[in-house]
């Protein structure tokens, strides 16, 4: 593909471009000065001169000096312009360079799709509704009064329980379970072996030892949420739990039973929360939080990673540690507890001026 055929698709997060029209007067433009072939993508620190990477703020600026890649997304920074130009390197400036990454990724790449079709040992209840054009894998099982909507992509081995609902769209990839009841929305993806829709941990206590309470409930995933690889989303005694429109989980995720996630919302690997819990739109989950029985979240907040939340959160605050403080705060704790040996032995030289007195 031409530099100058990524640089059009593109279209409007364009800002600059190294390309410079040539043509003769009177002439339209019979070619573009600076423009080459690109074969694939890389990483900055990887790539050849064949191949197109990118530019995402200051930590990765430093690379337009050595990368061998032969085009670059540039952030709207003329320094870099100008040293890309300097060593002879094709490149666009965009609005969001990482953006701009993410969506030419498309024009070299697009993720496998089953082809139309039910496999011959695909096993589907009699009362399923299929939509059309939709594409069922080998040893696929879907169970009674399930509805499949159109152009679903459902790859080998998943099974699906009785009652259950698959909007437009979807993908179950391979492996993955979804169970009785629950629905999954438009534009979904469920990643391999992620099981939606499974028993919450119910158990009451009694003097004979746990007693089951059987999880009666429902889940529901809205449109255009992503579950990474073995994540679960388990469903409540009573009523629902929830996963907002556009809400993005990663790999090996728990939610559990009787949680109401909001809409785009994004959640690292890890993250494990108790039943109850509530997070607000556009909050963000770094790896390994893990949250306590009801607690809240609010609206935008950040979590970082290994946070230890023991009770609600305000909207938009940034917090960090277990049991987890304001993020500003941790830090000048944690530069604290550097100097907590050098504190104790200056408390013990003054513990035994005090006693000589």
């Amino acid at each position: 593909m031409k530099f100058s055929q990524i640089v059009a698709a593109l279209g409007d997060e364009v800002t600059a471009s190294s390309l410079v029209a040539v043509s003769q007067p009177g002439e339209e433009a019979a070619e573009v000065e600076g423009d080459r072939q690109i074969e694939g993508l890389a990483a900055i620190q990887t790539a050849s001169d064949s191949t197109l990477s990118y530019v995402e703020g200051g930590k990765f600026a430093r690379f337009v000096e050595t990368t061998e890649a032969g085009a670059l997304i540039l952030p709207g920074d003329p320094i870099l312009q100008a040293q890309a130009s300097d060593r002879g390197k094709a490149w666009v400036s965009v609005k969001n360079s990482r953006l701009a990454f993410a969506r030419v990724i498309d024009l070299f790449y697009q993720p496998y799709r089953l082809p139309s079709g039910i496999h011959p040992s695909a096993v589907i209840d009699p009362t399923a509704k299929i939509g059309k054009d939709v594409g069922i894998g080998p040893h696929v099982v879907i169970q009674a009064q399930v509805e499949v909507g159109d152009r679903v992509c459902i790859h080998p081995n998943a099974v699906v329980y009785p009652g259950a609902s698959i909007g437009a769209g979807t993908t179950l990839h391979a492996n993955c379970v979804i169970h009785e009841r629950t629905q999954i929305g438009a534009n979904c993806v469920i990643h391999s072996c992620a099981v939606i829709g499974s028993e919450g941990f119910g158990f009451v206590p009694t003097a004979a030892g746990w007693e089951k309470m059987h999880q009666s409930g429902i889940t529901v995933i809205e449109d255009g949420v992503e579950i990474g690889c073995n994540a679960t989303v388990d469903r409540p005694a009573v009523g629902e739990t929830r996963i907002g429109r556009n809400t993005k989980i990663d790999n090996m995720v728990h939610v559990a039973h009787g949680c109401q996630i909001g809409e785009a919302v994004v959640m690292a690997g890890q993250v494990g929360m108790a039943g109850g819990v509530t997070i607000g739109d556009r909050a963000i989950l770094a790896g390994q939080v893990g949250i306590a029985n009801q607690a809240h979240i609010g609206k935008g907040a950040i979590l970082h990673a290994q946070a230890g939340i023991y009770g609600d959160v305000p909207p938009g605050e940034a917090v960090s540690g277990s049991p987890a403080l304001p993020h500003k705060l941790f830090l000048r704790s944690a530069l604290l507890m550097k100097r907590l040996p050098e504190m104790a032995k200056a408390i013990k030289q003054l513990q035994r001026q005090l006693g000589q007195d």
